[in-house]
């Protein structure tokens, strides 16, 4: 029997009235698409207290930056974006453009085209997430993308030293500091200084996930992204800290981030509310992570790893860490997550800083349907048709025009008629 131990929020809580962030960002695209510049720039006082001379950083601001940092904190980077791009060209090698005769005469394929153009934006203004920039710019430049461009607030008021070097060392050809819904808006409907991308990647707090939402259609968008999400799916071959050091550490995000525990050891259950305190008492990042599992915390004790896997598949968490006796027995059967993290040896932030995989993931359910941010988010497989035969055309053009009488269209049938007469004559 499942047994749901703690709660969070109830559905009706969670859903939050989204009109006022939706009506806030509606009014800040408007004013950027009718007064460009003038509005991103006042929006950036607003919001940011910055107002600099250039939006734009120049190579000379960005030299400043690395030359700024120690040379571990750039090795560090360095080794990150090495990992990062090694598992990305892995998948792009995956990627194969593919032509094939069909039957005689007729050849139909398709070719992986990248975007040619892509906006990456860095959430810098609570935490400094570096991570971020490895895992958009980086992997769009993997991909084959001809124009990167990177945004991130400023911090501390200033340029974020590490964020700008890693979007620079990851392959960023324009950098801004700029955040927020002015950024994402900026980037994507463009302004006199700043010519539009075709697509907008990257993390975000309510307002820049509802400025994606808003412009997808306009632009392409990577994920409709909400609160981080983590699972940790556990028996007694773990203890009750360690269960707790990996929900906390993403709890971290945000006060609304969910975290479940699925546990089939009744002695974790027991003790994890404990373990919880444990250790916010050591984490500075405590006054948020213990709103979060206050508030969205939850635990379940189950009887069996199918009744845990049922509880998984229902919730559908972007993070999922399976610390059991048989971890790849959750691995063969679940198929709605974000990402899996296997076993003891690995967790979600070796996932979000650094191991290569990439850490913008499907949340609200979205694994159901969707994976995370990849190269092939950035890859458009094209498809063409060529026939090579006056016969193959007057094969597939008899099929076509009766096909199209049966849907009443007339001028679809007279486009296959017409070849059919004219090819038959030629014969």
């Amino acid at each position: 029997m499942i047994q749901h131990l703690k709660k969070g929020q109830s559905a009706q809580a969670k859903a939050s009235d989204q009109a006022q962030v939706r009506a806030t960002v509606e009014g800040i695209l408007s004013d950027i698409e009718q007064r460009g510049d003038t509005a991103v720039r006042e929006y950036s006082a607003k919001f940011d207290n910055w107002t600099p001379q250039s939006l734009r950083l120049s190579q000379e601001q960005i030299d400043a930056c690395i030359a700024s940092l120690p040379k571990q904190t750039l090795d560090d980077i360095l080794f990150a974006q090495a990992q990062i791009r090694r598992f990305a060209q892995v998948q792009k090698d995956s990627m194969h453009d593919v032509e094939v005769e069909t039957l005689p005469g007729v050849v139909l394929g398709h070719r992986n085209i990248p975007v040619n153009s892509v906006g990456c934006y860095i959430p810098g203004g609570k935490y400094p997430l570096i991570a971020s920039a490895h895992m958009s710019v980086l992997t769009a430049k993997v991909a084959g993308v001809k124009r990167v461009i990177a945004s991130a607030p400023p911090f501390d008021g200033k340029p974020c030293a590490e964020i700008v070097a890693a979007m620079h060392l990851a392959g960023a050809d324009e950098i801004y500091c700029l955040g927020g819904v002015q950024a994402v808006a900026a980037m994507a409907l463009g302004t006199e200084s700043i010519a539009a991308v075709d697509m907008i990647v990257g993390p975000g707090n309510a307002y820049v996930a509802e400025a994606k939402r808003q412009l997808y259609g306009r632009v392409g968008i990577d994920l409709f992204a909400g609160p981080t999400e983590t699972m940790v799916i556990c028996d007694d071959t773990v203890d009750a800290e360690l269960v707790a050091v990996d929900l906390l550490g993403q709890a971290e995000h945000g006060p609304t981030s969910p975290a479940y525990c699925v546990t089939t050891s009744k002695t974790i259950a027991e003790q994890l509310p404990a373990a919880i305190e444990q250790v916010l008492s050591r984490l500075d990042t405590a006054p948020v992570a213990s709103v979060a599992w206050r508030d969205f915390g939850e635990i379940y004790l189950c009887d069996s790893d199918e009744e845990a896997l049922e509880v998984a598949e229902r919730l559908c968490s972007e993070h999922v860490q399976v610390m059991t006796h048989d971890p790849d027995w959750y691995h063969q059967r679940m198929t709605r997550y974000g990402a899996l993290f296997l076993g003891h040896r690995t967790n979600v932030s070796y996932g979000d800083k650094v191991i290569g995989t990439n850490h913008t993931l499907p949340t609200m359910g979205a694994g159901r349907y969707t994976g995370g941010l990849w190269v092939g988010k950035f890859i458009k497989p094209h498809t063409y048709q060529r026939v090579l035969t006056d016969a193959a055309s007057v094969m597939i053009g008899q099929y076509c025009s009766r096909l199209c009488s049966y849907e009443h269209m007339s001028g679809h049938k007279e486009q296959a008629d017409i070849r059919v007469r004219r090819l038959q004559q030629e014969a």
